[in-house]
């Protein structure tokens, strides 16, 4: 190809000296290009219909033919020179934001990419270079649908590129927000003239155009004035204004390149660079001013259940993978989880100081200012809409510091377990109570965004919601010696909220086995009176599934076994201790309280019977959440049956305990139980049609409340097996392992 063309160049001008000729070559494009605004009087011929084109090309295979030709490297060569010093590129550059002849904009686009990623001796620290660069970004950008998009993501492809590979270009590309003012306005046409004379002091053997010509020409193209723009306007249009237009644009492929390449912009590896990205330029305020606008456009009337439900929702495919669920305002809330999975991505990325302005500005600007109303405000769509969006955006949230910002805006960061009396002074403290609240929907939908926040690898969420009430323990009955196996401790009888009406109904629980041996060192004595006490909590008359294949304890343990394996490589960095902390049997006993968050879900699990079947799915869920952490203070204080409680504290089992006592009082009122028990059952498995039946929230919160048990007890096998694999354990006889 180069020699190719050096033979055509030697041909076109038959000249001895390649240099000599090369320029002359590049001089006389450069003067086809002005005589055409000189000669030509139709002003409606296309600019890919003149030889323009042709010309350009010709001018940039000289260019990079020189280079090549070059004995040293870095050396600027004659024809690269002449680009320089006449300013070739500013009068391109206004050539292109008159647009005459039509099209002329794409033109020059096309040129300055090429030039910048073809020729390799470094430009853009040339003012003559980066000042038209400047200018080319203001004419783009600005208008969704610009018919020269994909020309301008090729041209910011190429200038992040080398901002990339030298980071000390950002500021030649953003700053300068004065360098064009009224003194440049005076000189708006001068470089038309300078590119068009070709009077070189250094060269008196290249012949000059007429001067009266060029000034004629400049006359008649009457070219807009350069800087019509106030003093800033570097400011609100430059690199990062013009790659956030074009991540807006409708053609996919545009705007995928585009967010790529502000993504290669944000992830510069200089210190001082991302310092002046984050202090000196519109980068974090217009990202996040576009993610806050498309939360604004979301339509109000969206149902939090399509929220819920919409998934695989990626920057890369800001849509939903299918219209086979379509409902109203899907592409409105694709659009928007697809540009808040996009900010996610950028703030992982993205160098460090770039990174944590992100995410505060997410924090700030989105959630604070927007969310946090509309979770306080007293309309419950509100509510329930700005709950489910949260949720999502949690589901999606990938990166370390927007999860830190997220925990300090739903948790705060205070470390202090709040007291039975504290007022809900904090979001935090509204949103638990938001999980017991007169609606099921905004309740069913809190309890989700805590199931959310429970899976998120962030120790202060654990801590906050549950370790800090636990911490010393005082839930445990002081001056008695510790255990030395699980099954030394409570005996059911002495547990405050296990009455004597709960004892008359009939039902008689396994009674407290006799003390065992000491424990052996694998666990596997302690395990089994655990998981055998919750199998055995519920009353053979009040279970069903022994009836209905595929719902057994094996199933249980199965899925528990993932979930326990995912939740311990997720707070494995954390350091947690093996085995709670001794007590001092001399130390005074301390008022205990389980903190809002666990007496909320205690005061929902004690109403089971009477909660509706999806709320009491929430709850249960929430609580095997909690359950499956391999904390030695969650596990004794939600898992342990047998903890020695003191008085007036009550623990999960203690509280399932008192549910089975109430359950034994209202079988006696429902006539016809096991059948319609077992009706229902199936009724909730799609087994038969969903007909109503009498006392039916009752007995599907029967049903639930079984398969908790179930689930509680095959957590509590997988968190401390027997040695040796058992991830698929034959099925036990009921009540047994």
């Amino acid at each position: 190809m180069l020699s190719r063309l050096g033979a055509l160049l030697q041909e076109a001008v038959g000249a001895r000296e390649p240099s000599i000729d090369l320029l002359e070559a590049f001089v006389e494009h450069w003067k086809g290009i002005t005589n055409y605004y000189i000669e030509s009087t139709d002003e409606n011929t296309p600019a890919k219909k003149t030889d323009i084109p042709w010309r350009l090309k010709q001018m940039l295979d000289i260019l990079v033919y020189e280079e090549k030709q070059q004995a040293a490297a870095g050396e600027t060569g004659p024809c690269l020179e002449y680009l320089l010093q006449h300013k070739i590129l500013e009068t391109l550059c206004t050539l292109g934001k008159a647009e005459y002849p039509p099209g002329m904009r794409q033109q020059v686009l096309q040129f300055f990419s090429k030039v910048l990623a073809q020729v390799q001796h470094p430009l853009l620290h040339y003012l003559n270079v980066h000042r038209p660069v400047q200018k080319l970004l203001r004419l783009g950008g600005t208008v969704p649908g610009s018919l020269t998009e994909k020309e301008e993501v090729q041209f910011t492809t190429v200038l992040c590129s080398k901002i990339q590979q030298d980071p000390a270009l950002l500021t030649y590309i953003l700053e300068g927000k004065k360098t064009i003012g009224r003194k440049a306005s005076r000189e708006a046409t001068a470089p038309l003239r300078e590119a068009a004379s070709v009077r070189d002091k250094d060269r008196p053997h290249i012949k000059a155009p007429d001067n009266g010509t060029c000034g004629a020409w400049a006359s008649s193209a009457r070219l807009p004035a350069e800087t019509e723009e106030p003093d800033g306007a570097i400011g609100e249009s430059s690199l990062i204004t013009t790659l956030i237009g074009l991540c807006k644009s409708k053609k996919g492929r545009v705007a995928l390149k585009a967010r790529e390449n502000l993504l290669l912009l944000v992830s510069v590896a200089s210190q001082a660079a991302a310092t002046y990205l984050v202090q000196s330029s519109p980068c974090c305020p217009a990202i996040i001013e576009y993610l806050c606008q498309l939360y604004q456009s979301l339509p109000s009337s969206l149902d939090p259940a399509d929220i819920a439900a919409l998934e695989g929702i990626s920057w890369r495919l800001p849509s939903a993978p299918s219209d086979e669920a379509s409902f109203p305002g899907k592409e409105a809330l694709a659009a928007f989880l697809g540009w808040f999975d996009y900010c996610d991505h950028l703030i992982t990325e993205a160098h460090t100081v770039v990174s944590d302005a992100l995410a505060k500005a997410v924090a700030e600007k989105l959630f604070v200012e927007i969310l946090q109303p509309q979770l306080l405000h007293v309309s419950e769509q509100s509510v329930l809409m700005s709950t489910a969006l949260l949720t999502v955006m949690l589901r999606q949230l990938r990166s370390p510091a927007l999860l830190q910002e997220a925990v300090a805006f739903l948790l705060g960061m205070d470390q202090q377990p709040a007291a039975p009396e504290d007022s809900p002074r904090t979001l935090c403290a509204h949103l638990i109570r938001h999980c017991d609240h007169l609606s099921d929907e905004i309740s069913i939908a809190t309890l989700r965004l805590f199931e959310e926040l429970l899976q998120k690898p962030h120790e202060h969420i654990v801590r906050s919601l549950i370790l800090c009430h636990l911490e010393g323990r005082s839930y445990v009955a002081r001056g008695s010696p510790e255990p030395e196996s699980y099954e030394d401790t409570l005996d059911l009888e002495e547990d405050p909220y296990f009455t004597d009406s709960f004892l008359y109904s009939g039902f008689q629980p396994s009674v407290k086995p006799p003390p065992a041996p000491a424990i052996n060192p694998d666990g596997k004595t302690a395990v089994t009176e655990i998981v055998n006490s919750f199998l055995c909590l519920v009353p053979e008359e009040a279970k069903t599934s022994a009836f209905l294949e595929e719902t057994g304890y094996d199933t249980y343990v199965h899925d528990a076994y993932g979930l326990f394996q995912e939740c311990s490589s997720r707070v494995t960095p954390w350091g947690w201790p093996l085995a709670p902390p001794p007590l001092d049997p001399h130390e005074p006993e301390r008022p205990f309280f389980e903190g809002p968050f666990l007496q909320m879900l205690f005061d929902r699990m004690s109403r089971i019977l009477e909660q509706p079947y999806s709320l009491n799915l929430q709850v249960t869920s929430v609580l095997s959440r909690l359950a499956l952490f391999p904390h030695p203070l969650i596990h004794e204080y939600l898992l342990d049956p047998y903890t020695n409680l003191a008085p007036g504290c009550r623990s999960l089992f203690s509280v399932l305990v008192r549910v089975i006592g109430d359950l034994m009082q209202r079988i006696q009122r429902v006539p016809q139980f096991p059948g319609k028990l077992l009706l229902v059952r199936r009724q909730l498995m799609g087994q038969v049609p969903g007909e109503q039946l009498d006392h039916q929230t009752f007995l599907q919160g029967v049903v639930v409340l079984e398969e908790f048990c179930k689930e509680l007890a095959a957590i509590a096998f997988v968190k401390f097996p027997p040695h040796g694999p058992r991830l698929h354990p034959s099925k036990p006889p009921e009540g047994h392992v």
